[in-house]
């Protein structure tokens, strides 16, 4: 049975998006306040277009699932719409930008016994597939530290004209810039946050409403501690994201642009021969997002529709990363 689509928001995800429903399934419709944008998406793919999403839903009675790649305020907004039409959705990151919103986002997925996708594409980078189930496996034993290292490229241009920069309708640079490798880290660790300590600043002076860079001091509810550092003040272009782990059998650390490069571990778990290669990272002309593995994000949330056992993302383990990232914004101030 063929899964038909529909994408709110045409803008640059939009397409990776596109290309990958045409592999899985069949593009309808595709739906942006700018009609121009979704024309030519609905050009390129055959597809109808719409500027509201109400009409949209009202129209395409057979549409299975709604793909939602709106800036991070509307998330919540429009995945419950489609929900509450009795749509399937898929969202990008992150789920929303606060826990409150998150939370009524999977109240509406129960309430109308719909699943709710998230993208939480770095989860399928395979260097992090491997850790995990090396970890799953006993393999570190008992985590002891950790530290995450952020430091990509956003210059002033990427802010400018736009929903980006703003308390309201971004959510800070944790949100947009690094949610991804958040998710990934309490994901691999399979803890919550405790406490934090630390500091936040917009050392450059963008015009913004939150911090360019962060240095954070966590304490795990199962007693490991880490730090995460993070910036969007490097120079010219993304530079990387690294995890160290500290464990009680095995120190590893994983690096790279977006960490998806293995940079060293003792005692040797991971056979790096038996990984696949990695995807590209998001090319956005004027800057760079994370990996893609979108390709693996559909091919989840395929089986998951057909009643099979997948590795899809749901908006419960989506929220934790919420609720991390909400509880160092509220008490760790600017």
């Amino acid at each position: 049975m063929t899964i038909n689509f529909a994408i709110i928001g045409c803008g640059k995800i939009a397409q990776r998006h596109a290309e990958q429903i045409a592999r899985v399934g069949s593009l309808v419709a595709v739906c942006d306040i700018n009609f121009t944008k979704a024309k030519q998406l609905a050009i390129d793919f055959d597809c109808n277009a719409y500027d509201d999403i109400s009409k949209l839903l009202a129209v395409e009675s057979n549409v299975d699932v709604v793909c939602i790649c709106t800036p991070n305020y509307l998330h919540a907004q429009q995945t419950i719409l489609s929900l509450n039409a009795g749509k399937n959705v898929l969202c990008e990151k992150p789920l929303a930008i606060n826990c409150l919103d998150a939370e009524k986002m999977i109240q509406a997925a129960e309430l109308n016994q719909k699943k709710l996708f998230v993208v939480k594409s770095s989860r399928y980078t395979p260097i992090i597939e491997a850790l995990k189930n090396k970890i799953e496996k006993g393999a570190l034993g008992k985590m002891y530290s950790f530290q995450l290292n952020c430091v990509w490229n956003r210059p002033n241009e990427y802010y400018a004209e736009n929903w980006r920069g703003t308390n309201e309708q971004d959510g800070g640079t944790l949100f947009t810039q690094f949610s991804h490798y958040i998710d990934v880290l309490l994901w691999l660790l399979n803890d919550d946050a405790e406490a934090f300590a630390g500091f936040r600043a917009n050392l450059s002076g963008k015009d913004i409403d939150f911090e360019d860079t962060g240095v954070i001091s966590v304490k795990m509810k199962s007693g490991t501690i880490g730090t995460i550092h993070y910036s969007v003040n490097a120079f010219l272009k993304n530079q990387e994201v690294s995890l160290s782990i500290v464990g009680e059998k095995a120190t590893i650390k994983l690096g790279g642009e977006y960490m998806q490069d293995l940079l060293y571990q003792l005692p040797e778990i991971i056979d790096l021969t038996e990984l696949t290669p990695n995807q590209m990272a998001n090319d956005y002309g004027n800057y760079k997002g994370s990996m893609s593995n979108h390709n693996k994000v559909y091919d989840n949330l395929i089986l998951a529709l057909n009643g099979m056992e997948s590795k899809h993302i749901d908006g419960h383990s989506a929220l934790k990363t919420v609720a991390f990232i909400e509880k160092i914004y509220q008490q760790i101030q600017l």
